[in-house]
């Protein structure tokens, strides 16, 4: 399965949010799943100089985009394992950030026609069957792939996956754009598609309507936004599309996120052995100048500082949690409102509100290692990884039920001990503050409980390696012509039974199968041996009532001579079948009835 996968952005080379880390891992496990993958990435000035230098110009051409015609230039690197294609135009991409000019629907509309172009200059013997754009940015691939190319031998081929990590940013521009950067205002369907409303297009439009399959970072995600609450004005057109649209949550990758081997946290520690788990809070408690005590829950956050993050309910609630013996620290920047509403309850608590206002990976690494509970209250979120990674170390999540945060977060069930986190329904800060007590009250008054559920959260499977199953599985529904790469087993062909062969190997007896490997392949010979084991008594039967018939049709023939027309019938039978016996080169006469019945059995 060659699978060509675009993306706008890719870690380590180039990440402004979590489509970076989904086009930075995602393709290495697709790779180890068996398939072959490519990524197309633009060739950004903010690129590191480090792997500027390892790439390897491939070639050029010029890609016509309306009434222009651009240069492109491709250079490839091999980055863990997998092969990283970089579209070159400085006009475009030789620039200091990745988004936010004034040009941005002309820059991604040339990157999307270069991938198609690019299509011809890939390495020899890879012919894409798999084009997996992401996000607005590759939005019009899909389209021009349909309109422009799909007639030609190397395109025909090629399905094509949109993938939706968050549907507020569409790519919404003048209805201009479309024959002075797309060229299609004279094809009626394609303008039909793309066009959004009187004078305005839409590129994440376009790719759902021309795209073969649809995905998006969750399956309640992907419910949510077939409703006008979430859809942001496509949900019509999801709800039209519902039958090739699915939701598959996200990987992180388990490596990096490690507590038993991060070297960020204060001490290493395991599922099996958490004792470093409350040195790193202590160490956690210590540098944030919180109050070093065993006995309250610290509570976490590692998130911006928006309304759609919940600060709403953060900010609500937190006289409540602070004032009740739960510890709060909080890192990020974001709106001022919520930054300065952080800066004052951590001047009203001492001691036990901590507010980082900035951005630092490795603190966030200590807070998720040091940390009792993780808060997560988002009015929406497609996907989220900071609970997955919080989990992964040990840190109960408190979560709203939405998107991602529904489908990866299990509520705790205080009757079973079912669960692997904290969670509420509606958006509300009182529910909210009940979700975070419920979870408080656990960690002060049953620590054996608290102990298993966290066990329960470490042992969770975040992998990439169990997404890009199920991205494999939807590639290959798109292409069930292309073969599953399957590691079979070496078994032995059944040989072919010859009925005559069979009959003559009666009198010998059935050797026991070999014992396989599988269970289904144990199933099998146990079936073929019972098969042989009836059909051999059956013909052992079948001869001795021969015999037994010859044997009487010679006595009946001396005692009388006269028989009536019924008893010669029957006569006539049993001398025939004595012949047959008496004969050993032709083929043993076998009844008719147990033939049948010897058929069905088999």
């Amino acid at each position: 399965m060659h699978i060509l996968f675009a993306s706008a952005e890719a870690a380590p080379f180039v990440k402004t949010g979590g489509l970076g880390d989904v086009a930075g891992s995602l393709p290495a496990a697709l790779n180890q799943a068996g398939a072959e993958t490519i990524v197309m990435v633009p060739l950004y000035n903010t690129i590191p100089q480090k792997f500027k230098d390892q790439m390897e110009f491939i070639t050029s051409f010029y890609v016509s985009l309306g009434w222009r015609n651009e240069y492109c230039g491709l250079l490839r690197l091999v980055h863990n394992g997998v092969t990283y294609m970089f579209i070159d135009n400085q006009r475009y991409f030789g620039r200091d950030y990745p988004y936010g000019f004034f040009d941005d629907g002309e820059r991604f509309a040339f990157f999307s026609k270069a991938i198609c172009e690019s299509i011809q200059h890939l390495p020899d013997g890879f012919a894409p069957d798999i084009l997996h754009c992401n996000d607005w940015h590759t939005a019009l691939a899909p389209v021009f792939l349909r309109e422009f190319y799909q007639g030609l031998p190397l395109y025909e081929n090629i399905k094509t996956v949109f993938s939706i990590h968050n549907i507020a940013f569409q790519g919404q521009f003048s209805a201009k754009v479309l024959e002075d950067i797309c060229g299609m205002a004279h094809i009626p369907a394609a303008a039909f598609q793309l066009t959004c409303g009187p004078d305005a297009v839409n590129y994440m439009q376009g790719a759902l309507n021309y795209t073969d399959a649809i995905t998006t970072v969750s399956p309640t995600y992907a419910g949510e936004i077939q409703t006008p609450a979430y859809g942001e004005n496509l949900d019509g057109v999801l709800r039209r599309k519902r039958e090739s649209l699915q939701g598959i949550v996200n990987g992180i990758d388990v490596d990096h996120f490690n507590p038993g081997t991060d070297p960020a946290i204060a001490q290493n520690y395991s599922v099996s052995d958490r004792t470093g788990k409350a040195v790193c809070k202590r160490a956690l408690q210590e540098e944030l100048g919180l109050t070093v005590r065993t006995d309250q829950p610290l509570m976490t956050m590692v998130t911006r500082l928006t309304r759609q993050k919940g600060m709403d309910l953060v900010t609500y609630s937190l006289d409540r949690i602070l004032s009740n013996g739960v510890q709060v620290a909080v890192l990020g920047t974001g709106d001022q409102e919520y930054e300065n509403a952080l800066r004052y309850f951590a001047s009203k608590y001492p001691g036990q509100m901590a507010a980082c206002i900035q951005f630092d990976p490795a603190l966030s690494q200590r807070m998720y290692a040091g940390s009792d509970l993780f808060l997560m209250p988002s009015l929406f979120e497609p996907c989220g990884l900071s609970q997955m990674i919080a989990m992964r170390y040990g840190t109960l999540p408190v979560v709203r039920e939405t998107g991602g945060l529904k489908d990866t977060v299990i509520p705790y069930n205080f009757v079973t001990g079912e669960g692997t986190g904290f969670s509420f329904a509606n958006f509300n800060g009182d529910e909210m503050g009940d979700a975070v007590f419920r979870g408080a009250r656990l960690f002060w008054d049953n620590r054996d409980a608290w102990d298993q559920l966290v066990t329960q959260a470490m042992e969770q499977d975040f992998s990439w390696k169990r997404s890009a199953g199920k991205y494999m599985d939807l590639y290959y529904w798109l292409h069930p012509d292309v073969p599953h790469w399957v590691e079979q087993p070496v078994v032995e062909p059944d040989p072919a039974v010859d009925p005559a062969h069979e009959a003559a190997q009666a009198d010998k007896p059935v050797k026991k199968p070999a014992a396989k490997k599988t269970a289904a392949r144990k199933t099998a010979a146990t079936k073929r041996s019972a098969t042989t084991k009836r059909a051999t008594k059956a013909a052992a039967t079948a001869e001795a009532a021969d015999t037994a018939a010859a044997n009487e049709t010679k006595t009946a023939a001396k005692t009388t001579a006269k028989r009536t027309t019924a008893r010669k019938t029957t006569t006539a039978k049993k001398a025939d079948a004595a012949d047959a016996q008496a004969e050993p080169d032709l083929k043993p006469a076998v009844p008719k009835t147990t033939a049948r019945k010897t058929a069905k059995r088999r």
